[in-house]
């Protein structure tokens, strides 16, 4: 599942909680679901945080790409 659709799903699972009809054991299993969409989502984001570059200004004016934490 990608991030967005994890995002999604999470969102999701939220609103269906703050319902008021919401039983217990269907609270459980929401709460259960949205811990492994934030489980999968925080894995994409580190992910993408290990990729992430930095677009560095040169006293020229020119532009280069410095890669982050290497």
């Amino acid at each position: 599942m990608s991030f967005e659709q994890s995002l999604t799903r999470l969102e999701e699972i939220v609103r269906e909680l703050e319902r008021n009809d919401v039983d217990l054991e269907q609270a459980l299993r929401l709460f259960e679901e949205g811990i492994t969409h934030l489980r999968s989502a925080g894995g994409a984001l580190k992910t993408v945080d290990a990729r992430v570059q930095q677009l560095v200004e040169a006293a020229d004016g020119s532009f280069s790409v410095v890669e982050l934490g290497g």
